[in-house]
């Protein structure tokens, strides 16, 4: 798998929070913190995608932009 170079901005307390992180041995630098976070986010959307399919099965008058946080939850 191809790899792109990023660069990001963090604020002083999240550069912290990596730091305490990757000294604390859960992950070897910046890049694998970040890419975990990413992965993270991966499974969580997909995990969400599935139990919003299930509940279009069960009951299609659901109003699944009310379910999801991160869009606009206009209408709810």
């Amino acid at each position: 798998m191809t790899t792109v170079r990023k660069a990001i901005t963090v604020t002083d307390q999240q550069d912290s929070w990596m730091k305490a992180q990757i000294e604390a041995g859960h992950y070897a630098n910046d890049s694998e913190f970040v890419r975990d976070l990413i992965r993270r986010n991966q499974e969580r959307t997909t995990e969400v995608d599935a139990i919003r399919t299930a509940l279009l099965r069960v009951r299609p008058v659901v109003n699944l932009a009310c379910l999801t946080p991160h869009r606009s939850n206009r209408g709810c």
